[in-house]
């Protein structure tokens, strides 16, 4: 039986998939400019970059929305900022699998609650076999890093109903542009005001523009059209991807080297999501109205 398709024609399994590997790559040619500029420079140019790319394409329709289709926008735009901004922090702070491996349990959190049959939880369990190892990295944990992630974890699974919600009162990509603008704007008076010299430099501005287009832009727009047809549950199983595809990007944009534990957990993550993406023709189905 073949997964349902998008309203772009393609299976919302490999947009979710897009999506995985064009952020984690972003995030570790941002890691790369650290040395250079703060994360929270690389975040804002991240997040005005996809504002004015995603403004461009959609053209938003401003009027003949409800009240609480603005709350939703709202509350989008906000977890944006809030997820990108403490997954940055974190990144600086210790590696980009680890980050991601400690802001995966907000996604497997949604993944465990939303499951309906116990069969489904074995990948979900398996998922979070494959955290537990990539927790075993060898290093004391930096608490502030650690933090971060949790922050950051805890915001991205609000984001999977948030983005779903917003799917379903925004057409198009209008929704998903307007919460950048949002999440822009949230940060803009922190990256202005004690960062602004560091927007001067034509090479954070090109890096910063490129991450915005990898980790935003594509991957944003994939899941926003993703999560329309595939059920939360289902999508927060599929993201368990992320640390192997966050460890295997620091491993070659950045040059962490991957530990045993590390390698194993990736098998064990990629087997989850093998059996996520198996089973997902019978788990994806369309949102309730």
């Amino acid at each position: 039986m073949v997964s349902p398709k998008s309203s772009v024609g393609v299976s919302p399994i490999w947009l979710v998939l897009i999506g995985i590997l064009s952020v984690q790559w972003g995030a570790g040619l941002a890691k790369t400019s650290f040395d250079e500029a703060e994360p929270t420079t690389i975040v804002w140019l991240r997040l005005a970059t996809s504002a004015v790319v995603l403004a461009a394409l959609a053209r938003p329709a401003l009027r003949g929305h409800s009240r609480a289709d603005w709350s939703v926008v709202l509350a989008f735009g906000l977890c944006l900022a809030v997820m990108n901004w403490s997954f940055y922090q974190s990144f600086q702070r210790i590696p980009i699998g680890l980050a991601v491996t400690i802001e995966f349990i907000g996604p497997l959190t949604v993944a465990v609650i939303g499951s309906r049959r116990a069969r489904d939880l074995i990948w979900v369990g398996l998922a979070a076999a494959g955290v537990v190892l990539l927790g075993l990295e060898p290093g004391d944990l930096n608490r502030a890093g650690v933090a971060f992630a949790l922050l950051a974890g805890a915001a991205w699974g609000a984001y999977i109903y948030i983005a779903a919600e917003t799917g379903r009162r925004w057409a198009d990509f209008d929704g998903l542009a307007m919460a950048s603008v949002i999440a822009a704007g949230l940060l803009t008076p922190v990256a202005l005001a004690r960062h602004g010299a560091q927007l001067d430099e034509p090479r954070i501005l090109m890096i910063g523009a490129l991450v915005g287009v990898m980790s935003s832009v594509i991957p944003y727009a994939c899941e926003l059209v993703a999560l329309r047809t595939l059920r939360p549950s289902t999508f927060g199983v599929l993201m368990s991807l992320e640390p192997a595809a966050a460890a295997l990007a620091g491993f070659v944009v950045v040059g962490e080297v991957l530990a045993a534990p590390q390698l194993l957990a990736i098998a064990c993550v990629v087997a989850a999501s093998v059996g996520a993406t198996r089973s997902g023709s019978r788990i994806a189905e369309p949102f309730p109205d």
